[in-house]
């Protein structure tokens, strides 16, 4: 069977969590009710994901390595997430695992702004939730996101990609409110407040 690296989300349904992640599922769930807009969108595949980690045995042994820290030693846990961080980040990604990320982003627009998030298939579920522990990333529009569409999918690196000037208007460590319902990103003041 050829694995699907990429699925459109009108493709994906609540019952494809495995496949696509939760929010992945619930996303593709939402494009099937009537009224509900939901923009042209696909998520990068948990086939994709072990895809590049089984090319990587160094990802799977620091990841064990991490889980069977003390969780009271932070030290440990942030120098052994620090090595998992530099291991996924120096990962080549296969041509034939970026070129249907690739068209399918190219499908989407050239000028087109486009979130890529995190979609675990451990994440929002009726025991655990997971919201805010990520990382978020933010590039131009028509940046490709290819590296961080794949790795971010399932290691809960949320990005956000094709904000247009986000990256040269908002500053490292800045306080912004993501207001998802009208699709813009406001930048707050120091103290946290509203403008």
């Amino acid at each position: 069977m050829i694995e699907r690296y990429v699925v459109g989300l009108r493709e994906i349904d609540r019952t494809q969590v495995a496949l696509a992640g939760g929010k992945g599922a619930h996303l593709g769930e939402l494009t099937r009710i009537d009224g509900v807009r939901v923009p042209a969108g696909f998520c990068v595949t948990t086939a994709a994901f072990r895809r590049i980690v089984a090319d990587v045995p160094a990802v799977g042994d620091r990841l064990d390595r991490l889980s069977r820290v003390d969780p009271d030693d932070r030290d440990a846990i942030r120098t052994l997430s620090a090595e998992v961080r530099r291991t996924i980040e120096g990962i080549a990604i296969p041509d034939d695992l970026a070129a249907p990320v690739t068209a399918a982003l190219a499908r989407l627009g050239a000028d087109v702004a486009c979130a890529v998030r995190s979609s675990a298939t451990a994440e929002d579920l009726p025991t655990a939730s997971f919201a805010g522990q990520q990382d978020t990333y933010l590039t131009e529009v028509g940046g490709l996101m290819t590296h961080g569409a794949v790795i971010a999918r399932e290691y809960g690196l949320p990005a956000v990609v094709g904000v247009v000037d986000a990256t040269r208007l908002i500053r490292d460590g800045q306080r912004i409110r993501v207001h998802g319902t009208d699709g813009y990103v406001e930048p707050l003041p120091p103290d946290g407040g509203a403008h």
